[in-house]
């Protein structure tokens, strides 16, 4: 019996080059021959990613070049190395929190408490610091612990027991401002040690100018070597690849923002120690998300639960430990926000911070029904949210209105998530 090999659907290892599929009819991926098609074939492969709801971060970085430019034109001093610099630092508190939130979204749930967890953390090391005169880094240890625990208590009881994630959460957010208020006492507020090493997390500059521009020409060299053999790899295996001239703009364009950046930095107080710390979290959790088995088990259960339950997947053990890695993050927040004010409060982890912080995830381009999302939305989308706190401070607008603007905001990022899913679905891509 004779098979017909040209009606073989194409795998994964779909052989690229010609000579070696030389006597074969194989099919070749459509996107393969992209780079064969020059610059029209980069316009034609935009324009079906536009069709089929494909946006990534387009919408959220125009978005911020246009808020940039609104208030620049508003105010002389909002483009300012000074305000920028400070941006940056102020983004880093709630942007940690935001890191735990897109670990919990790629599963489509929801936690509710990570405000009052970041509140704890932050009196906890107060309380055994400052009250206890425990060691600084054991206090850390141990407050970071703390959220960590707290977290895995929630995922037990929506993985283990079967209660939905937001009851859990929310009763946890309830709970653990409750525990924050019992611990801080009468008293209600602790101040830190101001050259401490939690004060120096948010006060700390490196003012060496070398430190700023070594920081970006790393970051663009380990981006290069790492695109290029990854794209090495991915041609040896026959799977689509970019193209070097990509490759080269890509890093082109990383080295203008890596390289403004430091400038900006340097014209200030230097390279803030609590930005270094961001992008090293970024990075590290980008990397477990996209190129470990544990990250793929997380953007599978994000699909569907049936179906990597059936793949041989410990459902539980994964939501849990997303849970546990939620209350991780929002107590290294809440620990960088008591940095910034040099205290810890018993508004700790209230007013806007807890919608600030899924804001953040949201607007960065996670999206809500889960299964899509990067933990470097996180940064986009706090970036968004404070630079619009910034900018209507610097021309005195009250708080209301902020609410009511980033609610905004959010709202039309959810509508162009929700688009978005839509069209993708009437693609066959969801």
């Amino acid at each position: 019996m004779s098979i017909d090999k040209t009606s073989a659907p194409a795998g994964p290892h779909t052989v690229e080059n010609p000579e070696a599929a030389a006597g074969s009819d194989v099919a070749v991926d459509p996107r393969l021959l992209v780079r064969e098609q020059g610059f029209a074939g980069y316009v034609g492969e935009f324009k079906r990613k536009i069709r089929a709801g494909d946006l990534g971060s387009i919408p959220v970085v125009v978005g911020l070049i246009v808020i940039w430019a609104i208030f620049a034109s508003l105010n002389s001093n909002f483009l300012t190395a000074g305000n920028l610099s400070d941006i940056s630092v102020a983004m880093v508190g709630t942007g940690m929190i935001a890191v735990g939130i897109v670990f919990v979204l790629l599963l489509g749930e929801i936690d509710l408490s990570v405000g009052s967890v970041s509140g704890v953390a932050g009196a906890t090391f107060a309380v055994l610091n400052i009250t206890h005169g425990m060691a600084e880094w054991l206090a850390l240890i141990l407050a970071i612990l703390t959220g960590a625990v707290a977290g895995a208590i929630h995922g037990f009881f929506f993985a283990r027991v079967g209660v939905p994630a937001f009851a859990v959460t929310l009763a946890g957010l309830l709970f653990w401002n409750g525990f924050m208020l019992q611990i801080l006492g009468s008293n209600g507020t602790i101040n830190l040690d101001d050259s401490g090493l939690v004060a120096k997390l948010s006060g700390y500059y490196f003012s060496d100018v070398a430190a700023a521009y070594g920081l970006a020409v790393v970051a663009v060299v380990v981006f290069f070597l790492t695109t290029f053999f990854d794209n090495r790899r991915r041609e040896a295996a026959g799977v689509p690849s970019r193209p070097l001239s990509e490759i080269i703009v890509r890093t082109v364009l990383l080295a203008v923002v890596a390289f403004a950046a430091a400038a900006v930095f340097n014209q200030y107080k230097g390279l803030p120690l609590a930005v270094v710390l961001f992008l090293a979290v970024l990075v590290i959790t980008d990397f477990v998300l996209r190129r470990t088995a544990y990250g793929r088990k997380i953007f599978a259960l994000g699909g569907s639960i049936e179906a990597s339950r059936r793949a041989g997947i410990n459902v539980a053990a994964v939501r849990i430990s997303v849970y546990a890695i939620s209350g991780t993050f929002a107590a290294i927040g809440g620990l960088f926000i008591a940095s910034k004010i040099t205290s810890a409060n018993q508004g700790a982890g209230g007013g806007d911070l807890l919608m600030n912080a899924i804001a953040a995830a949201v607007i960065g381009g996670t999206s809500l029904f889960g299964g899509r999302g990067r933990t470097w939305n996180a940064l986009l989308g706090v970036l968004v949210i404070v630079s619009i706190q910034y900018g209507l401070a610097l021309q005195g607008i009250a708080s209301p209105v902020q609410y009511m603007i980033t609610g905004g905001v959010l709202l039309a990022t959810v509508v162009i998530d929700a688009v978005t899913r839509k069209t993708q679905k009437s693609a066959g891509r969801a």
